[in-house]
């Protein structure tokens, strides 16, 4: 019996989960980003696991990949990247404070949080969302299969329509190489305004 290519199959997959992710949902977290970088608030990334790592690169891609010489720049702080501070969050407290406690050092009305949690129920990322709400903070969720209460609790989210975790996650970070790639091309377009 001929035994599937699981290489094909994993890339076959990823491919219909890909076509599936709402572009409209997408743009609509380009515009939030934009509104942002124009009143230049903080953006603030979180996640756990391999999601800390996408919020990572999405703070790196902000920070760097936008650069438009003699424009404003993005000012995105990834919350998993402090690794002592987290741990002593979660050490004093509880391990559902270690973004929300980072955040309320900075966090400011219109200052956007973007968390990513692949099942959609991560306590920490909660617990951040309903912190940023009470500042008047705009919330973004990138999440996956259903989007758990994550979904029901931000501004703005990112769906990833598949149940398989590494799909969720391969499709979170062409979410941000898009979001990122497509923020420069609008701040290269983004007139210059007379001041």
């Amino acid at each position: 019996m001929h035994k599937p290519d699981p290489v094909k199959h994993y890339l076959d997959q990823l491919e219909k989960t890909i076509a599936k992710i709402s572009r409209d949902d997408i743009w609509s977290v380009i515009q939030e980003l934009m509104v942002a970088w124009r009143k230049q608030k903080q953006i603030f990334l979180l996640g756990n696991g391999g999601s800390s790592a996408t919020a990572s690169h999405m703070a790196n891609d902000l920070n760097k990949l936008t650069i438009v010489e003699g424009r404003p720049r993005f000012k995105a702080i990834a919350l998993s990247d402090n690794v002592p501070l987290m741990t002593a969050w979660a050490n004093d407290t509880d391990y559902k404070n270690i973004f929300m406690e980072q955040m309320l050092n900075f966090l400011q009305p219109e200052d956007v949080v973007i968390g990513i949690s692949c099942s959609g129920n991560s306590g920490n990322v909660l617990r951040a969302f309903e912190a940023a709400k009470s500042f008047g903070a705009v919330t973004i969720a990138f999440t996956g299969d259903t989007g758990g209460r994550l979904k029901n609790l931000a501004d703005h989210c990112i769906l990833i329509p598949s149940p398989h975790i590494g799909h969720q996650e391969d499709g979170h970070m062409i979410l941000d190489h898009v979001i990122a790639n497509t923020l420069k091309e609008l701040i290269e377009a983004e007139p210059i305004s007379a001041s």
